[in-house]
């Protein structure tokens, strides 16, 4: 028994057991003790101040991570002007030139026939031009008959004016003031203060320049509304079969 553990412990192939298990086993021990990977953290974006300091360029970063020019993120956006001038009679040498023609005359020769016209276009329903040209042909005559000059008639048409500047959100003369000559700051900065300029700079322009602002409001609501009138819906009217006779053939 003694020869036979002797020639055991002496083999060559048992130590080279021994070492097998021994490498099995220091590799277990630093695969069980080795960490979890751990993802890399996310790059963090510098501000835009701090990336324009290199550059020297002026923009900021939208949500999607594009840069916009000559802005700054946060800042509001600006009021979109009138298609055309308060002077611009003629209008502008595009597909609405024979519209702005017929506007010229309309506000030239008959100024109620215009103020009707936009208060349709303007209202919700068809339907409103006999009423407000019938108005304005009165408010025309009493001014013209008692004072010499149309002077009642801009009471009653300078609050569509308002009305066109808030549905499409232009540009009132404050803000045009301001975004050229720098002054009416104050009015602009309070959005209630804003407006009650607004309001009056409307009505004023009503009654200094009454024709020429039925004639802006004329071209800016034939390029942004279609007439009502335009709109219907077609019909389907069903025709019934003409009468048939069941016969038996000779």
């Amino acid at each position: 028994m003694a020869n036979a553990e002797n020639l055991e412990e002496s083999s060559p192939l048992l130590g080279k057991v021994v070492e097998n298990e021994d490498e099995k086993d220091t590799h277990r021990t630093s695969t069980a003790a080795k960490p979890e990977a751990v993802p890399p953290p996310s790059p963090v974006r510098k501000d835009a101040s701090e990336e324009n300091k290199g550059s020297g360029g002026d923009y900021g970063w939208t949500a999607d991570g594009l840069p916009v020019d000559g802005s700054v993120v946060g800042e509001p956006v600006g009021r979109p002007q009138w298609e055309t001038g308060l002077c611009a009679c003629l209008g502008r040498h595009d597909e609405f030139c024979s519209s702005d023609l017929e506007v010229c005359l309309l506000g030239s020769v008959a100024p109620c026939m215009l103020y009707g016209s936009n208060a349709e276009r303007l209202g919700t329903t068809p339907g409103t031009f006999a009423n407000h040209c019938m108005s304005y042909s009165g408010l025309y005559l009493i001014g013209t008959s008692f004072f010499g000059w149309n002077c009642l008639a801009p009471w009653f048409t300078f609050p569509s004016r308002i009305r066109i500047r808030r549905t499409f959100n232009l540009e009132g003369n404050c803000e045009a003031f301001h975004r050229s000559c720098g002054c009416c700051g104050l009015c602009v900065e309070d959005e209630v203060q804003r407006e009650q300029c607004e309001s009056v700079c409307d009505f004023a322009t009503h009654v200094l320049c009454h024709t020429c602002a039925l004639c802006q409001e004329g071209r800016e609501l034939r390029r942004r509304m279609h007439h009502p009138g335009f709109n219907a819906r077609p019909v389907l009217v069903m025709i019934p079969p003409t009468e048939q006779n069941m016969g038996r053939g000779v």
